[in-house]
């Protein structure tokens, strides 16, 4: 499965910008991918934030692995932890 990746910056209340990758199908419309941002960052602890495109850009496209695969089908996404998001 060919996948977007968007690269997605968050300011925490600690001063740092929470970094994760947001991938989906290619063909997934931004609102999707801002609504599954938001749902993610409300499973930590994160609510009532509004993604936009200054925390959130269409960064490249890839080949997913199989695992990546399977989480896109069942969920729409999957998240890439980057930094700061415990």
């Amino acid at each position: 499965m060919k996948v977007s990746v968007y690269d997605t910056y968050v300011p925490k209340a600690t001063n740092v910008n929470m970094h994760f990758d947001i991938l989906v199908e290619d063909h997934t419309s931004v609102e999707d991918v801002y609504a599954y941002g938001k749902e993610y960052l409300a499973q930590k602890g994160i609510l009532n934030f509004q993604l936009t495109t200054k925390e959130c850009n269409f960064c490249h496209m890839e080949r997913a692995p199989e695992a990546v695969e399977q989480e896109i089908r069942q969920k729409g996404y999957y998240i890439i932890e980057m930094e700061h998001c415990n």
